[in-house]
């Protein structure tokens, strides 16, 4: 329920505190939710320090300091918790950390720093709420922004932080002057604001796309906004005013005050342009050319590509072709490098550098139109043309923007997922089929995987035939299997590019320390490797294979907490990801059989001196790790108990009894290391003398039992006495609390039950395996590994109809002459983001993938590649740079592609850490007598 503006006021004139912290809360979560139901472009929001805002959630209660607004709407779950009744009610809104020109100014003149992140350094709040939030606390400055609207086919609503910054120059006296405005708002409001700032008249201006400080083109008064022109942030624009009826550029005025304007007539081209819609004969689209001039013949320094079409018509690589950069337009270095690994794939060069009219697909509901494919097309030509002029790429930003919002604005993005979209819809554009024609979906049904692979193969060319699906589209076999009914799901899809994880990010190390519950041998810890979202039974597994485990026993995983078993984790389909790196977890070997036999669960108490009053009483000391073990099938009495207990301890002992000498031999301190050789499985602790150290056990504890031993509970919280004939009801699970004195301190070396390790902490040394060095192999073998579905992504088991969470595994089937392969470095989750700088190992030649290839049938297809681009990233999370290496095929050689800066590089200088993005061209098998192809050269790098 919304509460009603009271506005109290005290009687001294000072306004009291009109609403609680609930209240201002509820306030808060109502005007929230309102806002979100009625998302339009245009809507008002403010933009509010997270620092001040932190501030108030804690205030209100919401202290976890997340209240996630706009693209982060609040959960009512998450806001209804107690307010704190301590925190201080903060003080006036405080905004001058995220602005750069300081309190001088207001709203519109405000520019808020470049740097900042939503949700760690500024929330958004609808108008409402700012209104709110300033009539209780006043402050500011006010940072007003709207929501506009970007995508053409997928409109996405997004508020404009940062609004486009225009630098003014006056060719009158050169003088400067900075614009700000939306991308959204038309050159018709540029031009009012800019002759409103100058104090002239609108028919007396001219604006020109000052780009680079080169004369593009006019910015004719019009609504076509500022984005559609192609404007980027920070660029320059040049006023001129006319003077006299003419214009300091030398055009004229004819006699009936139109404007005399030479345009250069060209040779007819194809009626296509690079819009898509129909064009004059010099090139330019109909809807543009009454509007554009063209700049002066000087040329600039940086070409653009609305400097002219060469249209579709086939041309050749200029001399040194290839080694243009890419100008920055402000951080979209991220664009550069996928497009420079994308203009030096061969196969692509070739295809755009012909004539391909006959294949743009305007029909492809999928699509866009063609132009995404006319932009790239041209933007390649211009790259491969001679010289090695950078190449602005503004009309290619600006068809991204329309087709992708996501990839608008200036923020950095990232490269793989620009390489995506741009494959994806360069795919669509170029798609040879008109008329996709409907295919229903049939089932394997035990047919063989060669008939199955080919069908979906034909299927998805029915549908989808293009210049990318011939060269980078390949085919990769996928098989789920039911957890509970184990029935076989086989699929065959198609991919165009493989994303490996690095082996760090699906794996996960975990210690566990393993008990012998027949008093066999000592405790050791050991550290195994498993799948990060596996069960446990992939632990108890790789547990059982490290420690030996015999064919008769098995592991019972436990969680031990304060000295006593918190849980048995007895559920092998539990997730691993529920035991936390900081949890304490041991195995206890058990015996498979024992149906009907009775548990003894043992905690350990440590008292000094041992008297008939402190046994009675309620004393509690607990340490160490409990021992579980099974007592046999004719124990009855406490006197079996004593036996158990004494039989546990035994390897503990200080002054071993004759019959434990080769117990006492194991190492000392606990761990087992590599030349230990109690490591080997061949060896057994006690084999041989159990029999005779049991007869020897009963003798001792038949005139007295040998501990202080009482019952107790799960907690250890209630106790009493054993008794040598204490009878024992058979099946159950006894707890039990040994009394350590300084007797059992003397005979027993309790520090092996000690300091239990964590699961998982760096510097903890316990047998592991030596960990071997990443290479693209290993990140291949990780990709391609069985492993459980994740809880989000649950299939549904046709068979149980209900959806299960089934192990995944990925075979590849048929390679593509193009394969892309990208590195999984950054990691998301709601509470940590991260990026892993480990370095890859990966092949520069003769990367040979034929044992992972499953289909066999095309022994004339090499699976050998070549290195010929990488897409770098640099730095860290939400920022950094990008940068590519690219090989010139023709020239044999390698160079970095920086954005506009361009240089060659030795190609032992490519492998570092940062590379992201990988791409391989296949090597032609060479033909030779016997028909087959170059031999498989395994794991070769150079």
């Amino acid at each position: 329920m919304t509460i009603a503006d009271s506005g109290f006021m005290m009687e001294n004139g000072g306004s009291c505190l009109p609403y609680t912290p609930e209240q201002e809360k509820q306030i808060v979560d109502d005007l929230m939710h309102k806002s979100e139901s009625n998302l339009r472009e245009g809507n008002l929001y403010y933009v509010v320090s997270n620092r001040w805002f932190t501030s108030w959630q804690r205030y209100i209660g919401q202290g976890n300091g997340e209240y996630p607004i706009n693209r982060h709407f609040p959960d009512p779950q998450h806001l209804d918790v107690v307010p704190s009744k301590t925190v201080e009610r903060p003080g006036p809104i405080d905004n001058s950390d995220i602005v750069l020109n300081g309190n001088g100014f207001e709203g519109d003149d405000l520019e808020i720093l470049r740097t900042l992140e939503e949700g760690r350094d500024y929330v958004l709040v609808p108008r409402e709420v700012w209104e709110k939030l300033f009539d209780w606390y006043k402050g500011g400055p006010a940072l007003p922004r709207k929501m506009i609207s970007q995508g053409i086919t997928h409109k996405k609503f997004m508020v404009e932080i940062y609004r486009l910054c225009l630098k003014l120059t006056d060719s009158r006296d050169n003088s400067q002057s900075i614009i700000r405005l939306s991308k959204k708002a038309s050159v018709h409001e540029l031009y009012g604001m800019v002759c409103t700032l100058k104090a002239i008249e609108q028919e007396k201006a001219r604006l020109w796309d000052y780009f680079n400080k080169q004369k593009q083109t006019i910015l004719i008064s019009s609504n076509r906004t500022l984005e559609e022109s192609t404007l980027q942030m920070d660029q320059d624009i040049l006023l001129e005013v006319q003077q006299d009826g003419y214009w300091p550029s030398g055009f004229g005025m004819d006699s009936t005050g139109n404007e005399l304007a030479l345009v250069p007539m060209e040779p007819p081209r194809s009626s296509v342009s690079i819009a898509g819609g129909p064009t004059l004969s010099n090139g330019y689209s109909t809807v543009q050319t009454s509007n554009l001039y063209r700049g002066s013949a000087l040329g600039s320094t940086f070409t653009d590509m609305e400097d002219g079409y060469d249209g579709l018509r086939s041309v050749a690589k200029g001399d040194r072709g290839g080694l243009a950069g890419l100008q920055n337009l402000g951080n979209t270095c991220f664009m550069n490098s996928a497009i420079q690994c994308l203009v030096h794939t061969p196969p692509i060069v070739e295809y755009f550098l012909q004539d391909y009219t006959e294949e743009i697909n305007k029909q492809n509901p999928l699509g866009m139109n063609g132009e995404l494919a006319l932009a790239f097309g041209e933007l390649l030509r211009k790259l491969w043309s001679s010289g090695r002029t950078p190449v602005a790429p503004r009309a290619f930003k600006g068809k991204l923007a329309r087709f992708a919002p996501q990839f608008s604005g200036y923020n950095q993005h990232d490269s793989q997922e620009l390489l995506a979209f741009l494959l994806d819809g360069l795919h669509e554009d170029l798609n040879r089929v008109k008329q996709k024609p409907y295919i229903e979906t049939k089932d394997s049904n035990g047919r063989p995987d060669v008939e199955v692979a080919d069908e979906c193969w034909r299927n998805h060319k029915a549908r989808n035939d293009s210049l990318i699906v011939d060269v980078c589209q390949g085919q990769y076999k996928s098989t789920l299997v039911c957890p509970v009914c184990s029935k076989i799901s086989i699929t065959f899809d198609p991919f165009m590019y493989l994303s490996l994880p690095l082996p760090s990010t699906v794996t996960r190390i975990m210690t566990v320390t393993v008990f012998y519950g027949d008093g066999s041998g000592l405790p050791m810890p050991y550290t195994v490797t498993v799948l990060k979202h596996g069960y446990c039974k992939d632990l108890s597994q790789a547990l059982a294979a490290a420690c030996c485990l015999k064919s008769d026993e098995n592991l019972l995983l436990a969680e031990v907490y304060e000295h006593r078993i918190f849980r048995y984790i007895d559920n092998p389909s539990e997730l691993l990801t529920n035991i936390k790196d900081e949890e304490r977890i041991v195995a206890y070997r058990l015996p498979k059989k024992r149906a009907g036999l009775t548990r003894l669960d043992i905690i350990h108490n440590c008292r000094q001196q041992c008297t008939p009053d402190s046994r009675k009483g309620d004393e509690k000391n607990f340490f160490g790790t409990p021992l579980v073990t099974y007592l046999g099938e004719d124990a009855q009495t406490g006197a079996d108990i004593d036996i158990a207990v004494a039989r546990l301890l035994s390897p503990l002992r200080r002054k071993p009894y004759p019959l434990l000498s080769k117990v006492d031999s194991v190492k000392e301190n606990g761990s087992v290391s590599e030349d230990n050789p109690t490591n080997s499985c061949n060896t057994q602790y006690g084999s041989g003398n159990q029999s005779e150290y049991s007869t020897e056990l009963e003798e001792m504890s038949r005139w007295d039992l040998s501990f202080h031993l009482s019952f107790t509970d799960e907690r250890g919280l209630s106790r009493e006495p054993i008794e040598k004939n204490s009878l024992i009801r058979p099946g159950q699970i006894i707890r039990v609390m040994l009394d350590w004195t300084d007797r059992e301190h003397e005979l027993y070396d309790a520090s092996y039950l000690k300091d239990l390790p964590e699961v998982h902490k760096n510097g903890f040394t316990a047998k592991k395996t030596r960990p071997e060095a990443i290479t693209l192999f290993s990140c291949l073998e990780a990709f391609l590994k069985e492993e459980p579905l994740g809880p989000q992504d649950m299939w549904y088991c046709p068979n149980c109809k209900e959806h299960r969470q089934a192990t995944k595994k990925l075979d590849l089937w048929r390679l593509p002459d193009i394969l892309v392969f990208h590195l999984k470095r950054f990691s998301y989750s709601r509470y940590l983001k991260n990026k892993l700088d480990t370095l890859v190992n990966f092949p520069i030649h003769n990367l040979d993938l034929s044992q992972y290839v499953k289909c066999k049938d095309a022994p004339s297809q090499s699976n050998v590649y070549e290195l010929y681009a990488i897409s770098n990233h640099y730095g860290g999370l939400g920022g950094g740079h990008y940068s590519a290496y690219a090989k010139l095929i023709d020239e044999n050689r390698w160079y970095h592609f920086d954005d506009s800066h361009v240089s060659p590089v030795g190609e032992s200088e490519i492998k570092t850490s940062a590379a992201y993005v990988l791409f391989y061209q296949r090597v032609k098998a060479a033909a030779t007598p016997n028909g087959t192809g170059e031999p498989s050269l395994g794991h070769a790098s150079s």
